[in-house]
């Protein structure tokens, strides 16, 4: 079968493409310059006011808040996830998809009924301290709405999004390498840090983009695990959307959508043979 029979097959794939993305694209970076009542353009005006609200003090500190939170939610997510990784790639079990099924099974359940539950586990009146109190024990807590819930919640959410490119990595590397480091006289911990760990730098990497992502620009999970005392970007959008302010929703979602292009080039740069993917 040749290219150009590919191609045509391509053709209705690029036509949804376009009419279910593209579109929809440019019809938000328009919205930026534009002054309008929800998608009522009987009456508009080009105006810059919503790049101007962008730079507000309150919106910059939103942006901050955002960043920050999906920063130390990746920096927990490799210290935890590497290792896990490592462990995993390089123990002599045999099966080992059964462990990876294991972790990949809670990605299966709903992630709004995850973070519900924990949210209850982390409240005040919770069904751990229910179920103590039936045994005469107490375990009181109530960290819900802090910092620290918000965090343990996006961690335990996108945890695997670190471990299954980083195992993918290092199941694939060529175990002769290592090898070779030994004959050169190189110990364990020098074959890791100038041998296994810079070859894995590309799943580390995917995975890196793939907690960042949705740490910083997502909504539901913080929200719950917060309780909406600390306002994210996910809130402004979803606020702006709520409220009819179509424009600026727009520009924040495109915001986003930089983000995201930005780091599928930088996967692509740094994975051009599609290792990390299973």
């Amino acid at each position: 079968m040749n290219i150009k029979k590919l191609g045509r097959y391509a053709l209705p794939y690029m036509i949804w493409l376009l009419a279910l993305v593209g579109l929809p694209l440019i019809v938000m970076f328009f919205m930026t310059f534009f002054d309008t009542n929800g998608f009522d353009f009987s009456s508009f005006s080009f105006t810059l006011v919503q790049w101007k609200s962008l730079f507000i003090e309150s919106n910059l500190n939103v942006f901050k808040v955002s960043l920050t939170y999906a920063f130390y939610t990746t920096l927990i997510a490799f210290a935890l996830g590497y290792p896990i990784a490592y462990i995993l790639a390089k123990s002599p079990f045999s099966n080992k998809l059964v462990i990876l099924v294991l972790i990949i099974v809670p990605m299966w359940s709903n992630s709004l009924l995850r973070s519900t539950a924990l949210a209850n586990i982390l409240s005040e009146n919770n069904i751990v301290d229910d179920i103590l109190s039936n045994f005469g024990l107490s375990f009181v807590w109530n960290i819900k709405g802090t910092g620290l819930a918000v965090i343990l919640g996006l961690v335990l959410t996108y945890l695997p999004f670190m471990i299954l490119p980083v195992y993918t990595v290092l199941d694939k590397m060529d175990p002769f390498l290592l090898e070779a480091s030994a004959d050169l006289g190189n110990n364990p911990t020098r074959t890791f840090l100038r041998v296994t760990f810079p070859m894995s730098l590309k799943g580390v990497m995917t995975g890196v983009i793939m907690v960042f992502l949705p740490s910083f620009s997502g909504f539901a999970i913080q929200n719950i695990m917060s309780g909406g005392r600390i306002i994210f970007i996910g809130d402004l959008i979803n606020d702006s959307f709520t409220n009819w302010n179509y424009n600026f929703g727009s520009l924040l979602s495109m915001v986003v959508i930089m983000f995201i292009f930005g780091s599928i080039f930088l996967v692509n740069k740094f994975d051009k043979e599609g290792e990390t993917l299973l």
